[in-house]
């Protein structure tokens, strides 16, 4: 296997690792207004992602970052080509940051509103946004002879990729659900689970149509075979907290996004970005990459560095394991 072939599957391992963790923040956020009846059951879903938020988003950086050094032709056709979805996202990751850090700054009822507003929309937006990014990526866009983007915003929202914003957008917030009643004791955890079911199920009818759509399209048997791991795992992860089982429940909801993100990208494989107006301008992992040593000298960085991170972050989410619930609320003040 060629060194652009590896920072392939490095890339796509990155983005299954911020979806599976930015992903049940993602739909914490968004449960903030769905699922708390008040301030204080609000505080206890944002202090159930506190202490990890800003670092799940380290895998996105992380991401961007291994996409312009080992294929820079990639990330400057894909940031040209969806500057608006992306700056909209990149905005509200950084709304979505100040209202975490401001909204407990002061006590008066607006000020706490208005920040918790902004957590929700900030959570809404990029859950449904990554979806229909990722849909065109898949899909193929127009790409000239020059390896520019050559489309307009309006292309990018065709039915294949708003059916796959719909899926980010439910299945993350069936995965934040599905933490929450994890994190959580007491009514809430009970209403988490409740609900986590309803949308278990219509993440269920979503994803199904979008995959049988992607494998249809574009798919073969390698990602028949990661096809029907996301979609075992999402019954699963539906029948388990049915059952109570919120720790199973999580760890499958995981494997169903870890699934699903792979088979887009064996979908993709050897493209990085398809051409709809000529295959042989596709963007591949060859004409795309940087220079062989540049690649070796990431595998080493990446090989030192990886390890470290994944050891800091185990060790967070270690110590803040912990159930919370309103009386630790209480107990605060």
């Amino acid at each position: 296997m060629e060194l652009h072939d590896v920072w392939f599957v490095l890339i796509a391992v990155l983005w299954i690792g911020y979806f599976f963790l930015e992903g049940f923040d993602f739909g914490v956020g968004v449960l903030t207004k769905l699922l708390a009846r008040d301030r204080t059951e609000r505080r206890v879903l944002i202090n159930t992602i506190g202490p990890v938020w800003d670092g799940n988003e380290v895998w996105l950086l992380t991401a961007g970052g291994a996409t312009f050094a080992a294929f820079p032709e990639w990330y400057a056709t894909l940031f040209s080509g969806f500057y608006l979805p992306l700056l909209l996202i990149l905005v509200c990751l950084i709304v979505r940051g100040v209202a975490f850090e401001y909204r407990h700054k002061r006590d008066e009822e607006r000020w706490q509103t208005n920040w918790e507003h902004a957590i929700f929309w900030t959570s809404l937006l990029p859950a449904l946004l990554w979806g229909v990014a990722f849909g065109n990526i898949v899909r193929g866009v127009k790409i000239d002879g020059q390896k520019e983007y050559v489309g307009t915003f309006v292309d990018l929202l065709n039915p294949y990729a708003i059916l796959g914003g719909l899926v980010t957008l439910t299945l993350f917030t069936f995965h934040g659900a599905v933490f929450a009643a994890l994190k959580t004791v007491g009514d809430i955890r009970a209403r988490a689970r409740a609900l986590a079911l309803k949308l278990g199920l219509l993440t269920a009818a979503l994803a199904l149509g979008f995959l049988i759509w992607t494998q249809a399209s574009h798919g073969d048997g390698k990602s028949l075979v990661a096809m029907m791991v996301a979609v075992v795992a999402l019954v699963g992860a539906i029948v388990a907290i049915k059952a109570g089982r919120e720790g199973w429940s999580f760890a499958l909801s995981g494997v169903t996004i870890a699934a699903a993100v792979a088979m887009l990208f064996l979908t993709l494989f050897p493209n990085v970005m398809p051409s709809t107006l000529n295959e042989e301008w596709s963007l591949t992992v060859t004409n795309a990459s940087s220079s062989p040593y540049t690649l070796k000298i990431m595998t080493w960085c990446a090989g030192i560095a990886t390890p470290l991170v994944l050891l800091y972050q185990g060790w967070t989410y270690w110590v803040f394991r912990k159930r919370i619930g309103t009386q630790h609320i209480v107990d605060a003040h």
